[in-house]
Formats: structure tokens, C-alpha cells, sequence
């Protein structure tokens, strides 16, 4: 019989709820204990509560750490785990509080032989992963225009994002280093790393301090023009309007693909007037088609087979490098290159 995997986790916030849940679900995998500097918090959980770290792994000698913080706490519970010996490490996005910082914290988990992965879970959404399969499967022909309109239609007012995750409104970079984020990984798990970007960001609401809208371009070698279309104040057809948080339309020389607000895919062939249903609406009352579930799923088919993981550190750095540019594109005005 094959053991269980011990995970630790840090972090009883908003949306430890998701991983605790997934984790649960997962029969290969054991909780051995919850780390929170709210004790009240952390106990509610109902698992073996903490309020230290170093003291949670030295008691629950776990295999994985889950890291489920805010970002100015990743670098040190990342090296709490490497101190106490923990070869794989899972960490929440924005991985760390600055590109230097997230370089240096990988280069430390790979010195020490660790498995470190960030927890980026929209390339796990089954609608990412049914585009990818058809755009392996050639279904689009040659690939010239994609893009995703962010509309989750939560931003407005001075209480925008406090009901949920309030250091929302206090983070300098918003839109891009906390949501953008995740299709600037998506498209480069869908299309490949893009050359160069153009970004023209914007702050539409005075109660956040980032910015909340915009649009980003990323030019890819094959020809394709990939866009972001960034706007937390508006909404789009969607009973759950957190469930693929807006709408996208890929193109090619053979077709194009649409995705719905309710999850459901459709394919239409060029010059045809009708569209054939590729994946139906989503039915997962959670967050996000249950990507949690399936990148968690991953992480522990990784661990006991061996097989590399999706979003190893070291790969996801290019994605930092991308939000980089990004902003210097926006704040200086032209396209900015890639290395």
C-alpha cells in the first residue's frame, strides 16, 4: 500500500478553504497540520492547529508544505520549510513580493534538492485544458488572434474586494501582479512564451490603490497577437461571475473557439454559420471548474511517481519576468521585448 502524502499547510485566509477542501478530497493525501497567527482561526479548521511554523513542522513532520499566504510571507516559509528539511514545497501566487526575491528563493530550493511549485491554478481550469487539447489536435489551423476579457464585475465603491480579500484595495500593483497573472501563465501554457508585450494600464476606482483596468498585447513568434482586456468593473453573462471571471475568443486560419461565462466551449469551423459544443457548462458550485483539485491532484501524482510537475519555480519565473514588463510597458509607453 503506498503512503500517504503528510502536507502541512500555512494559512487559514479566504482561500485556504479551497486547498484544505481539495486536499481532503484527494485519498493519497493526509492534513497533519494547519498553521495560522490567529489561533481561533487556524482551530476552526478543525485540524492540528499552530500559531508557529518552525514548531507546526517540527511536530507534524509532513512530506509538503502548502503555502497559503499573502506574498511578504512566502520567501520566509518557503526557507522555514528547506531549514527543516522539506524537499516540496507548494506556494500561492504572486510567488514572493519582487522578481529578486522570488529568483533567490528558488535558487535556494534547487541548491537544496527541493521541489518547489507555485499553486498558479487557471491553466488547470478543464476549459484551458480542453483549448490546449484542441489546439494540439489542429482544430484552429494556423493560430492568429486570442483574447480574454476579464469582467468579474466586483470592483466598484470604497467596499469593492473587502467582503472577500481586503488587501486588495492596499496593493500598489493590482490588476496585473494579482489577476493578470494567471493569463499571462495561461497563455503561455495555451501559446507559448510571447516575444515582447505593450501594456496601458489604468485605475478606475479611488478606493484601490493599484490599477484595475487595461489591456495588454503579447506578440508570439508564430505570428499570433494574444490580448488581455482587463476590467474588474464590468460584468459579463455569467450566474457565477467568478467562475471563468469572463469570456475568450481564439482564431485561426481553420476556426475559432469561444468560451463562455458558465464554463461551456464551442467550436466553430471557418465559414460555417453554427458552432459544435466541445465542453458543456461547468456544474462545480466551487472555486474555478475545481482547478484547485486538479492541480493538487497533480502535485501528488508528481510526489509519488516521480513525474515533473507543472509550475516548478524555476519556470514559472519567466511569468514574473513578463509581469515585469508589463508595467514598465505601461509606465513608459511603447512595446517592451523579452529576453
Amino acid at each position: 500500500m503506498n503512503p500517504k502524502l503528510r502536507i502541512a499547510c500555512a494559512g487559514a485566509g479566504y482561500f485556504s478553504q479551497f486547498h484544505i477542501g481539495s486536499w481532503q478530497r484527494l485519498e493519497g493525501a493526509e492534513i497533519v497540520g494547519l498553521c495560522d497567527h490567529a489561533p481561533g482561526r487556524a482551530a476552526a479548521t478543525g485540524l492540528p492547529a499552530f500559531t508557529d511554523l518552525t514548531a507546526m513542522l517540527a511536530a507534524a513532520a509532513p512530506d509538503l508544505l502548502d503555502i497559503i499566504l499573502p506574498p511578504p510571507a512566502h520567501a520566509q516559509a518557503i526557507r522555514a520549510a528547506l531549514a527543516a528539511g522539506l524537499r516540496w514545497i507548494v506556494c500561492q501566487k504572486p510567488f514572493c513580493t519582487s522578481l529578486d526575491e522570488a529568483r533567490a528563493v528558488t535558487q535556494e530550493a534547487e541548491e537544496a534538492g527541493a521541489t518547489l511549485i507555485v499553486h498558479e491554478n487557471f491553466r488547470f481550469q478543464p476549459w484551458y485544458r480542453a483549448i490546449k487539447t484542441a489546439l494540439g489536435d489542429g482544430l484552429l489551423g494556423q493560430v492568429q488572434n486570442a483574447t480574454f476579457r476579464l469582467r468579474p464585475g466586483d470592483g466598484r465603491g470604497p467596499d469593492a474586494y473587502l467582503d472577500r480579500q481586503p488587501y486588495f484595495q492596499t496593493m500598489p500593483r493590482f490588476l496585473v501582479q494579482e489577476t493578470a497573472v494567471h493569463w499571462v501563465d495561461t497563455f503561455r501554457f495555451l501559446f507559448g512564451p510571447p516575444n515582447a508585450v505593450y501594456a496601458d494600464l489604468r485605475r478606475l476606482n479611488p478606493a484601490v490603490a493599484g490599477e484595475d483596468a487595461g489591456h495588454i498585447v503579447f506578440d508570439h513568434d508564430s505570428g499570433l497577437r494574444a490580448v488581455f482586456d482587463g476590467n474588474r468593473h464590468l460584468d459579463h453573462a455569467a450566474e457565477n461571475l467568478r467562475r471563468t471571471m469572463g469570456e475568450a475568443l481564439i482564431e485561426g486560419t481553420e476556426g475559432s473557439l469561444r468560451l463562455l461565462g458558465d464554463g461551456s466551449l464551442w467550436h466553430r469551423r471557418f465559414g460555417a454559420l453554427g458552432e459544435i459544443r466541445l465542453l458543456p457548462p461547468d456544474s462545480w458550485e466551487g472555486f474555478g471548474g475545481d482547478c484547485v483539485h486538479a492541480l493538487q491532484a497533480h502535485v501528488l501524482a508528481a510526489w509519488r511517481d516521480g513525474a515533473p510537475p507543472e509550475n516548478r519555480a524555476a519556470d514559472y519565473l519567466p511569468v514574473l519576468e513578463t509581469v515585469e514588463a508589463i508595467y514598465a510597458s505601461s509606465a513608459q509607453g511603447r512595446k517592451v521585448a523579452l529576453a
